[in-house]
């Protein structure tokens, strides 16, 4: 799966954003969905995040608005990488957090929300 990642990131299919640029993604108006389970997002989570579980993406995308730009964040990136595949057959336009939200939340700690 991952050489299927790298070969679409090389050939443009996929298209990535690193941690760095998230917040000013973000403050242009994309919107942040978050394909982990809710478990997961229990233990914490990204701030103003869409949260819409990879297995339930399918069904619920008419939740989402075709007319905006979205990042998509799983825990590692093969979740949100599955989901930016989704999405973009289905004419959205996403772009897959780069190291998802593993790493943002090693490098931002003090940027993830605990309930």
């Amino acid at each position: 799966m991952a050489g299927y990642a790298a070969l679409n990131i090389i050939e443009g299919v996929s298209e990535n954003i690193q941690w760095y640029d998230l917040a000013n993604e973000l403050a242009k108006g994309k919107l942040l969905l978050d394909v982990r389970t809710k478990a997961e997002v229990l233990n914490g989570h990204f701030e103003n995040s869409i949260n819409i579980p990879l297995d339930e993406l399918r069904e619920r995308l008419s939740e989402l608005d075709s007319s905006k730009e979205y990042i998509i964040s799983c825990h590692s990136g093969l979740r949100s990488y599955i989901g930016e595949r989704i999405l973009k057959q289905n004419g959205f336009k996403v772009k897959n957090l780069d190291g998802a939200y593993h790493l943002y939340s090693t490098v931002k700690p003090e940027e993830i929300k605990r309930d």
